[in-house]
């Protein structure tokens, strides 16, 4: 994030636990204006309210859109560096810190947005669940949760199909990859990012205190919409 904040292009890798490397060339989109999201992001930006809390921010494209519409905007990043990026970007409050550690320090939100595939970083279907729970606590009664994801079952590839038999037969969701990321000679320690089908996420969504309102989105990438659950019967159906 760095070197792109500077002018320089750069190439990450994402390293999988079954030896599988991919070039991550999202880098350009993560400093885009709105203009140039995809389709479903720029949907889902209609529905943010009041204060915001947006979640592995990176170099804070979601929070700089969201803090010129005149929200109170609190980002937060585990990385130092791209919170620096951010920083001089212009995110006014921008934080070290991970979703683990949420709290009610920070203040209530009534819009949580974790985009840019952000549902991964719930890990896991029982982080999710406790993680999930925190952000309930840590926000307004009629909040929502705008994130995105892919549907990790959209595919063909035998290369990916072998990956989720494998994960099933490890007592581990589908599409809950185990991941490094590299660059040059730095590499992150590995670590579970999550992929989910549109059926999963309402699940993991309701055991954490959720229900999935809507999403935006026909292909594998999607925003989802998630709704709080406030009283013991919401009266709201899973929607796209």
């Amino acid at each position: 994030m760095l070197e792109w904040h500077r002018g320089r292009s750069a190439i990450d890798m994402v390293e999988r636990d079954d030896g599988l490397l991919v070039a991550n060339q999202s880098a350009p989109m993560l400093f885009a204006p709105l203009r140039r999201w995809p389709a479903p992001e720029r949907e889902a930006m209609h529905l943010v309210r009041g204060d915001v809390l947006d979640v592995g921010c990176g170099p804070g494209r979601v929070a700089l859109h969201v803090q010129s519409q005149g929200h109170r905007v609190t980002a937060i990043d585990v990385s130092p560096l791209t919170v620096r990026v951010a920083r001089e970007r212009g995110v006014r409050d921008c934080r070290v810190l991970s979703l683990d550690e949420v709290g009610s320090p920070l203040g209530a939100f009534d819009t949580v947005t974790m985009l840019g595939n952000g549902f991964g970083l719930l890990r896991s279907r029982r982080d999710a669940t406790r993680l999930l729970g925190r952000l309930s606590a840590v926000t307004s009664a009629e909040a929502r949760i705008l994130t995105s994801t892919l549907d990790v079952y959209e595919t063909t590839d035998p290369v990916h199909l072998a990956y989720h038999a494998r994960n099933r037969a490890r007592g581990r969701m589908a599409g809950q990859l185990r991941v490094r990321i590299r660059h040059r000679h730095y590499a992150t320690p590995w670590h579970d990012f999550l992929m989910v089908s549109r059926a999963e996420l309402a699940e993991l969504a309701a055991a954490g205190g959720w229900c999935l309102e809507r999403t935006f989105g026909d292909g594998a990438f999607y925003v989802a919409v998630l709704a709080k659950v406030t009283g013991p019967a919401s009266g709201r159906a899973p929607g796209r």
